[in-house]
C-alpha cells in the first residue's frame, strides 16, 4: 500500500449529494389544488424543515401556498420523466445541472434584485454569457471527507493530505479501535453514495495532478479509461484490508448519524447537515471536514464544489410570477440565511453571512482550491448511474477493477454519441 503516490491511489465523499437521498416526503399547506408545486433534492431533516418553514412564512405573508415534495433517491428519475413531457414543477432544484441539463426549461431570473449579490464563484455556474440567470443558489458545495474530529484527536492522528496518509490514518483507526470503529463507513444500499465517492475521487485521479492530467482528453472524448482503473482498485483494496464497513452494500444512511455519535465511525462521505445532527445527538462528538486528499505525488488536496441546492422556475409554468415572487422571498437575507445554515454550507449570495458548523475547518483549509464536480464538467448525462452500478458491482465482487474501467469506457462513448 505504501508509495501509492506516483504509482496509484485515491478516495471518496457523499453528501449530499446532492444529487439527493433519503426517503419520500411531501409537505404542503392550504388548498393544494391552487398551490405552487416545489420539488427539492435535499435529503436531511434539518434541510427539509427549513424549506417547509420558509414556505409557510411565504404563505402567511402572501396567501400563496406551496405543495412541497422531497422525492429522495427518486428525484432525478422523476425530473427526467417530467422533462420528457415538458411538465416540470413550478419550482425545482437543479442540483448541479442548472445550465447543462435544465437550461432550456427554466425562466430567466436576471431581473431580480438578489442577482447583484451573486458570489463570484457561483456566477459562472448559474449565469451564461448572455446574462441569463438560471436559478437561485441556496448554498454552495464545498465537499471533502467528513471525519470524527474527537476520535482522531484521541488517537493522535494527523489529518491526511495524500491518499497514502489517509490509508495510514485508517489503519491506525483499525488498530486502536479494536474492531469497534469502522475506518471508512459507506452506506452502499443507496448506490448513489458510492457514485458520489467515485466522482469526487476522479478529480485528483484524472485532473489536478500535472503528471496525470487528462482534462483535454476527457473533454474531447479521447480519454483512455484504463487510467481510471487505479480508483476501483483502490476502493477494492480498502475493502480487502477491512477498512470499510462489512455491511457496505446493505448499510443505510439512516444508521450513519447514530453510529458516528457512538464513536463507531472515523471517516465517511456525507452532506453538510450530518455534523450538526451528530453533535445534537452526542455533544461530545465534533465532526470535521477535510479536503479530498491528493492521489499522485506532487499534487495538493482539493475541495470539490459548485452548485449544490437551488430553486429554478419552470418557464412554461402557469404561475411564473408567483414562483418568482417566492424566490425573491427566499433571497431575503433572513430566509437565505436560514436555508444555508440548515445545510451547514456557505450561502450562494454575498449579502448573507452564515454561522457554519464547519467554519473552523473551512478556515483551516482556506488555501485549498475548489474544483468542480467531475461529472458535471467531463462526463455526458447518464454517467452518474454508471458510477453507481459499477461501484456496487465492484464491492459485491461481480466486476473486477479492469471490468469497471471497461464499462466506464463503453458507456462514456455511448452516452457522448447520443
Amino acid at each position: 500500500m505504501k508509495k501509492r503516490m506516483g504509482t496509484f491511489t485515491s478516495i471518496l465523499m457523499s453528501a449530499m449529494i446532492l444529487t439527493a437521498c433519503g426517503g419520500d416526503s411531501t409537505a404542503g399547506s392550504g388548498d393544494s389544488s391552487n398551490a405552487l408545486t416545489l420539488y427539492s433534492g435535499v435529503s436531511e431533516d434539518a434541510e427539509k424543515e427549513a424549506i417547509e418553514e420558509v414556505a409557510q412564512a411565504f404563505e402567511d405573508e402572501t396567501g400563496i401556498s406551496i405543495d412541497i415534495n422531497f422525492p429522495g433517491t427518486g428525484y432525478e428519475d422523476q425530473m427526467r420523466v417530467r422533462m420528457a413531457s415538458n411538465d416540470l414543477p413550478d419550482l425545482f432544484d437543479t442540483h448541479g445541472w442548472a445550465i447543462n441539463r435544465y437550461g432550456e426549461y427554466v425562466a430567466d431570473l436576471s431581473n431580480m434584485d438578489w442577482v447583484e449579490h451573486f458570489d463570484p464563484a457561483m456566477a459562472p455556474i448559474l449565469k451564461d454569457e448572455d446574462g441569463k440567470v438560471y436559478a437561485f443558489p441556496i448554498n454552495q458545495a464545498k465537499d471533502g471527507i467528513m471525519y470524527n474530529a474527537t476520535l482522531l484527536e484521541e488517537y493522535g492522528i494527523e489529518l491526511p493530505t495524500t491518499v497514502d496518509e489517509w490509508v495510514d490514518a485508517m489503519e491506525t483507526v483499525k488498530e486502536k479501535g479494536n474492531g469497534e470503529v469502522t475506518p471508512l463507513w459507506i452506506p452502499g444500499s443507496n448506490q448513489y453514495t458510492i457514485a458520489q465517492i467515485l466522482d469526487q475521487l476522479s478529480t485528483p485521479l484524472l485532473v489536478t495532478a500535472d503528471s496525470h492530467n487528462y482534462e483535454s482528453e476527457l473533454l474531447d472524448g479521447s480519454v483512455d479509461w484504463s487510467t481510471y482503473t487505479a480508483l476501483p482498485e483502490f476502493l477494492k483494496e480498502l475493502q480487502e484490508k477491512e477498512l470499510l464497513n462489512t455491511d457496505v452494500l446493505t448499510a443505510s444512511e439512516a444508521q450513519r448519524i447514530e453510529l458516528m455519535a457512538q464513536n463507531k465511525i472515523a471517516f465517511t462521505f456525507a452532506g453538510g447537515a450530518f455534523g450538526p445532527a451528530v453533535t445534537e445527538l452526542n455533544p461530545d462528538i465534533q465532526v470535521g471536514a477535510v479536503p479530498v486528499p491528493a492521489f499522485w505525488e506532487g499534487d495538493e488536496p482539493s475541495w470539490i464544489g459548485g452548485e449544490r441546492n437551488t430553486f429554478a422556475v419552470f418557464k412554461d409554468s402557469k404561475n411564473v410570477e408567483e414562483a418568482k415572487q417566492f424566490i425573491e422571498f427566499l433571497a431575503q437575507p433572513k430566509n437565505a440565511k436560514k436555508l444555508a445554515e440548515a445545510t451547514s454550507l456557505p450561502a450562494g449570495v454575498t449579502s448573507v453571512e452564515t454561522e457554519n458548523y464547519y467554519s473552523e475547518f473551512y478556515d483551516k483549509w482556506a488555501h485549498v482550491e475548489i474544483q468542480p464536480y467531475f461529472d458535471r464538467v467531463y462526463l455526458p448525462s447518464g454517467m452518474w448511474d454508471v458510477y453507481a452500478i459499477t461501484g456496487q458491482e465492484l464491492l459485491s465482487g461481480t466486476k473486477t477493477a479492469e471490468q469497471v474501467s471497461e464499462e466506464m469506457q463503453s458507456e462514456y462513448l455511448r452516452l457522448r454519441n447520443q
